[in-house]
């Protein structure tokens, strides 16, 4: 399965319907009032917009929620800032996604080296402050002590 394919299943069921919705009842309008010429293009067009829209804010608001992000904050934030800077905002500041401890199965930071509830290890760490380190690191970024025992 495709990278995009994966990340349209989160967007809510909600979402999709009143996505949905709303490009059928402004096409079914606009084709009321304008039924003739290019006014057709656009009563197909300008719906579509108002769609993507608001998958864009069901995305938004599931991916934050997922990412244990404020979900409520960054869904208003993308709804209410003008010209979709809300949705750029949001995609260049969000946090990566989270993990589960192999312990506990707690959701916690892909930064993290020890899970918050079970105190268990999650990726290798400098014996001298604990930091979270790469196994092909010779030195800690955090403190420089070496790293040889890993």
């Amino acid at each position: 399965m495709s990278r995009f394919r994966e990340e349209m299943k989160v967007i809510p069921r909600t979402a999709w319907a009143i996505a949905i919705i709303l490009y059928v009842g402004f096409v079914a309008f606009t084709q009321m009032v304008w039924p003739h010429g290019w006014w057709t293009l656009f009563s197909i067009v300008m719906p579509l917009f108002l769609a993507i829209f608001v998958l864009l804010v069901g995305y938004v608001n599931a991916d934050a929620r997922r990412r244990g992000m404020r979900h409520v904050m960054w869904t208003l934030l993308a709804i209410f800032i003008p010209n979709a800077i809300g949705f750029i905002l949001y995609f260049i500041m969000r946090e990566p996604l989270l993990r589960a401890c192999p312990g506990c199965g707690t959701m916690v930071s892909q930064g993290f080296a020890f899970c918050s509830k079970c105190g268990g290890a999650l990726a290798h760490s400098c014996p001298h402050c604990r930091a979270a380190v790469q196994p092909e690191w010779s030195h800690c970024t955090k403190c420089g002590a070496g790293l040889q025992a890993l």
